[in-house]
């Protein structure tokens, strides 16, 4: 068959096979044991494994004491942890009484409560099914009781095999293609080439820390009945901590506490109040008094704290694996997520800043700016009723060049990459997504029969179908009952978002009372900046609004989510994640739409002004335009947001740990304290909260609206964005391993319905910016002022030189004598040329007073609204042709990582074979041995 080349993976490992080694010759372990003898006269380069063929590590053996190498012997290493560590284990916390146990899940309960029956049952049953039991009582509270709970190897291996657990069985070999001298020569100059250069920074250093070192072996679903076939040192650590606890869980969720058909599970408990917690322990203290570099790892939790929870490595990337090893592949994926989101805002980031220095660069050559600080003779008129005065075109100099720093040449090129760039990130997650699934056995892994919801059964077990799947009856929901729950449902959320926009028009309302008030104040700097100081104030109450809002939602979707009255929990996540979502969406954006789209359009003009409720007149924009006004909301909502955010997310649990701290020091002292145990020390650390990773993913998700969906008026949204997910993956990171129990490691294969949202921001993205672009900046009406009515009409020029007189075209004439009673100035306007004004301008394409039809529309309105329009069709059409078009010429899964899965699952099925051939043979040499033989033998 000769010599068979594999590429696996992309590693820099060579080994090269002699020819005359066939597989029909020689036995499979016979090649193994070739490959490894040439192997040891070959050149052998690694890049990520320190060895083809080291010895298989389990997961504890990856924590080295000292400066400990991974040519050690596992085998000496094994009998001197052994020997050591049971005078240890009986310290530590982690651990039974006898030092031997590991402790794989503790539970909580309190003496005084009355459920002391069902407790008893479900702790009877619990030792029924094999795991073994011991309690202690709080050190710090005598009706605290905790359970500790250890499964033993023959639990594990039973049910790690109902479960579909994948262990590894095979070491990987990588080798390439033989190469020629002259290659060998070329890599050798280039390894050369790269010794002078710094090594990575961003890279965990893996020489200083080898506790980073990972398993690389193939993976299979475990079996009791081939359990030869698997990698085993030490059964005490073959399965990991974090596995451990994941079976432990899987049996506590179908052991009966009650007879009854519904009287089962550990969730059940936890929601009667029977037991007060339920929690796998954290692996001892994350601090340790020794440096990791010269002492190794104290445990994972250190190891983890020390590369990534710790602010000193803010700046390397994520050690993803060792966080799926501890806390899961669910947990795993969001922070894969959170750093694949946080590397692509980079370029994002970078592009904005270049778009906002260009507009700093050119501002001195922005004609259109400079025609603004230069009309010292335009005076414009109040843009309030009676108190605000006249001012002169030059005041808003400063307005006019901020502006151009926001709305210039390259925001357009700006709105097209941003709405492309979240499909390249959703197109390129989607293969990052399919690289970790492999790289963490979740390709084929399916989601178990989900456990119908306690409520769900309790208010339809009069009614049952049979289950399709399988096969058992369970509580049936009517159709038309689903129904009428679904519309009761949309009606709640139709209201709550009516409750939004009239918070929306409270704002609109404070900001036209306020903006007179403030043109009227005492203090000079306030009454020349009344509609700056307007905005500002309503953006933070605003802020505040939105956040006791966001309290108000939370309970509101929690309950119309309950009375929907879900099937499984994952229905129930779904349903409550989008009807938040929804929500805190609407409420975040709702004033920035109203800015964007809505402000100073529907005012009328001076003499015929708007009005709400025929008394207060409509908000205008500011002479140098809206845009600055949609910069301030973004700009100070932004910051406040995420400067909330991550108050409460480490904050909170930072003065509660503190002060549940404080209390044990004042009754215990610092030296018993320290000594607590380790259920002890993690019982008083805050749960993880009871909606899992949702707030994690809202707030992000809610970033990434504001990131693309407004980002053509301000973009520099990428830039914060990005400052805070830095600051955001450590915060998580430090919550998670230091302030938070340790949850429970569960598995997905995905983000879930996070995707189809994302998808559904980049969409709305797309229509938003052509909205800003056409309606709120003023792109267009200069590109029409340019190509139509400059000195550059009919040339096919739009430079600067083009732009001369725009300020000038952009405004209308008004009649002063023409002003109704309720809005006149109560100055005359004497103060600019000593006598009273006979006319004012405004921003509008209108006729003059003196007209055959006075203040009518001219023509150059009507182009101006043709050309927005045409902008808006042809702008969407060519972004969402781009989108879908980059969506089909990048694949979901790459080619390499496709043939590396078919050539995986190819020789696994070979190793398998070969491995019960081999097994088969060596009983069949032993039975001939001992005089037995039987007929129709196979093989």
């Amino acid at each position: 068959e000769g010599r068979e080349d594999l590429q696996v993976n992309q590693l820099e490992t060579q080994i090269w096979i002699k020819p005359d080694i066939q597989k029909t010759d020689v036995d499979f372990s016979e090649i193994l044991n070739a490959i490894q003898e040439i192997a040891k006269d070959v050149n052998v380069f690694f890049d990520e494994l320190e060895g083809v063929n080291s010895p298989s590590k389990d997961d504890d053996s990856l924590l080295h004491h000292g400066n400990l190498t991974s040519t050690s012997d596992d085998a000496s290493r094994l009998e001197v942890v052994g020997e050591e560590v049971p005078d240890k284990n009986k310290t530590n916390g982690l651990y039974f009484r006898d030092g031997k146990c590991r402790i794989d899940y503790i539970l909580v309960y309190r003496k005084s409560n009355p459920q002391t029956e069902k407790r008893e049952v479900f702790e009877r049953n619990i030792r029924a099914e094999g795991l073994q039991m011991e309690k202690e009582s709080s050190l710090t509270n005598s009706d605290i009781m905790f359970v500790k709970l250890h499964a033993p190897w023959e639990v594990l291996g039973k049910y790690a095999e109902l479960m579909n657990v994948r262990m590894p069985f095979r070491r990987k070999i990588y080798y390439l293609h033989r190469r020629y001298k002259f290659m060998n020569r070329i890599e050798k100059q280039i390894s050369r080439f790269r010794g002078w250069l710094p090594r990575k920074p961003m890279k965990l250093d893996k020489e200083t820390l080898p506790d980073l070192e990972e398993n690389d072996c193939y993976t299979a679903p475990f079996s009791q009945q081939r359990i030869h076939h698997f990698i085993i040192h030490n059964k005490d650590t073959f399965f990991n901590n974090a596995t451990r606890s994941r079976i432990v869980h899987h049996i506590l969720q179908r052991v009966k506490y009650e007879e009854g058909k519904n009287k089962i599970g550990l969730n059940r408990l936890l929601s009667n109040g029977s037991y007060e917690a339920a929690f796998p322990l954290h692996e001892g203290s994350y601090r340790s008094k020794n440096s990791i570099k010269t002492h190794g790892a104290e445990n994972h939790r250190h190891l983890l704290y020390e590369c990534w929870a710790s602010w000193g490595v803010w700046y390397k990337y994520q050690p993803l694996d060792l966080v799926r090893r501890y806390f899961g592949e669910k947990i795993g994926l969001y922070f894969a997520w959170l750093g694949w989101y946080t590397g692509m805002l980079f370029p994002a980031a970078f592009i904005g800043l270049f778009v906002f220095l260009y507009g700093v660069t050119t501002l001195n050559h922005c004609q259109v700016s400079k025609e603004v600080c230069q009309a010292t003779d335009i005076i414009m008129c109040p843009i309030c009723d009676k108190y605000c005065p006249f001012m002169r075109l030059s005041d808003s100099c400063v307005y006019a060049k901020v502006t151009h720093l926001f709305d210039n040449g390259a925001t357009v090129f700006f709105a097209v990459f941003m709405a492309v760039w979240a499909t390249v990130f959703l197109e390129f997650w989607k293969r990052r997504r399919a690289v970790i699934a492999y790289d963490w056995d979740l390709i084929d892994w399916e989601e178990e029969e989900e456990e119908i919801r306690p409520q769900f059964e309790a208010k339809y077990s009069k009614k049952e179908r049979m289950n399709p799947i399988s096969g058992k009856p369970e509580p049936y929901q009517a159709f038309a009952d689903k129904c009428s729950r679904l519309i009761v449902s949309a009606s709640g959320i139709f209201f709550m978002i009516c409750v939004v926009i009239a918070a929306v028009f409270g704002i609109v309302i404070y900001r036209v009372v306020t903006v007179s008030t403030f043109a009227a104040f005492k203090w000079a700097l306030i009454r020349n900046n009344s509609q700056v100081a307007t905005t500002g104030t309503a953006v933070c109450i605003n802020f505040c609004i939105i956040m006791l809002l966001n309290v108000l939602y939370e309970k509101v979707a929690l309950f119309l989510t309950n009375l929907e009255q879900p099937r499984t929990e994952s229905e129930w996540e779904n349903s409550f994640t989008l009807k938040m979502f929804l929500f805190q969406f609407v409420n975040l954006n709702s004033s920035t739409f109203y800015i964007a789209f809505f402000l100073g359009r529907f005012t009328g003009h001076p003499g015929a002004y708007l009005r709400l409720i025929n008394r207060w007149r409509l908000e205008e924009c500011h002479p140098s335009g809206c845009l600055i006004d949609l910069c301030m909301q973004m700009g100070i909502i932004m910051v406040l947001k995420q400067t909330w955010n991550n108050f409460m997310e480490l904050g909170y649990p930072l003065i509660q740990n503190w002060w549940t701290r404080r209390k044990l020091r004042q009754e215990y002292g610092t030296q018993r304290k320290a000594s607590f145990p380790q259920w002890e020390k993690d019982y008083n650390l805050q749960p993880m909260n009871a909606y899992g990773l949702f707030d994690e993913y809202l707030e992000m998700i809610l970033q990434f609206g504001f990131t693309t969906i407004f980002v053509a008026a301000f973009p520099l949204a990428p830039l914060l964005a990005l400052l805070n997910n830095i600051i955001e993956i450590r915060l998580d990171a430090y919550k998670f391993v230091t302030q938070w129990r340790r949850p429970l490691a569960s598995r997905a294969k995905d983000i879930g319905i996070w995707y189809g949202i994302l998808e559904g921001i980049g969409i709305l993205s797309v229509i938003t910016n052509a909205f800003v672009i056409a309606v709120t900046s003023d792109f267009i009406p200069r590109l029409v002022y340019a190509y139509k009515y400059g000195p550059c009409a009919g040339q096919g020029e739009a430079g600067q030189k083009c732009m001369v007189g725009y300020v000038n075209a952009s405004l209308s004439v008004f009649l002063v004598s023409d002003f109704e009673n309720r809005s006149e100035p109560t100055s005359n306007g004497s103060e600019f040329s000593g006598s009273p004004l006979k006319y004012c301008r405004y921003r509008d394409y209108r006729d003059p007073p003196h007209s055959p039809v006075p203040y009518g529309y001219t023509l150059q309105f009507w182009h101006v609204l043709a050309a927005r329009l045409a902008f808006i069709i042809v702008f969407e059409h060519l972004v969402f042709c781009i989108k879908h078009l980059i969506s089909y010429l990048i694949p979901d899964l790459p080619k390499d990582l496709r043939d590396r899965m078919r050539r995986e699952k190819y020789l696994i099925q070979e190793m398998m074979y070969e491995a019960e051939l081999e097994r088969l043979q060596k009983e069949r040499k032993e039975r001939k041995k001992n005089g037995k033989s039987y007929h129709n033998e196979w093989p």
